[in-house]
């Protein structure tokens, strides 16, 4: 009788440890790329890398600060996590990882972890993706929100930073550009760098801007 009290205390706990373990799996998960959580796992810490090819995705919205000050901080909450939802299942729909987000900027990032041959391309499709969502919103929506989007391709290093609220970040010049993109770009349309030009001229239509000067870069 003992014996069977204990298997059962056994079995009843080990299933509460499998469900703890998915549990904490699909938290990990949320945070980091499944690559990145894979080595997390394994080996108890991340290798930062060097990736030669990548393209860098941001966005904004248009005078966010002063429509801010107008509404209460639950509908401000509701109103970015309404969009961003949204933002997250495109950038899942094209392959695309999401690096974070700061305020109303939106940041995400394709070719790494997983390597991609059309980076560039599924960021454009994205960019055109997350526009036309809000122009449809806009048709209900009592804030009208106006999005910039800016894109670059280049080199970059992505790896995981801290102990505590760790995350999953890119760093280099090729950030610092495409930031530069949104900041320059206009409400409404997808402003891409020359170096992204390059490698999706052949199947997007553009429209040349003239040089623009970048902090830190020149023209």
């Amino acid at each position: 009788k003992q014996n069977e009290i204990l298997e059962g205390l056994v079995q009843e706990r080990t299933k509460d440890l499998r469900m703890e373990k998915e549990e904490s799996e699909r938290l990990l998960h949320n945070i980091l790329p499944e690559e990145i959580a894979a080595e997390l796992k394994l080996k108890g810490k991340i290798t930062p890398l060097r990736h030669n090819d990548a393209t860098i995705l941001f966005t904004d919205f248009k005078g966010f600060t002063a429509t801010s000050a107008t509404i209460t901080p639950q509908e401000l909450v509701n109103e970015l996590n309404d969009i961003f939802k949204e933002f997250d299942f495109i950038m899942e729909k094209y392959s695309i990882e999401k690096i974070k987000t700061i305020g109303d900027a939106y940041m995400a990032v394709c070719g790494i972890p997983k390597e991609s041959n059309t980076h560039p391309i599924q960021c454009v499709l994205a960019a055109f993706n997350m526009v036309s969502y809000l122009e449809k919103r806009k048709e209900t929506a009592k804030i009208k929100w106006e999005m910039r989007v800016g894109i670059h391709s280049g080199p970059l290093v992505a790896g995981v930073v801290g102990t505590k609220k760790f995350t999953y970040d890119v760093w280099g010049d090729t950030v610092n550009t495409a930031s530069r993109m949104e900041s320059n770009g206009a409400p409404g349309r997808i402003n891409v760098s020359a170096n992204t030009f390059n490698l999706v001229k052949d199947y997007f239509d553009t429209e040349y801007r003239g040089k623009l000067a970048a902090k830190g870069k020149g023209e």
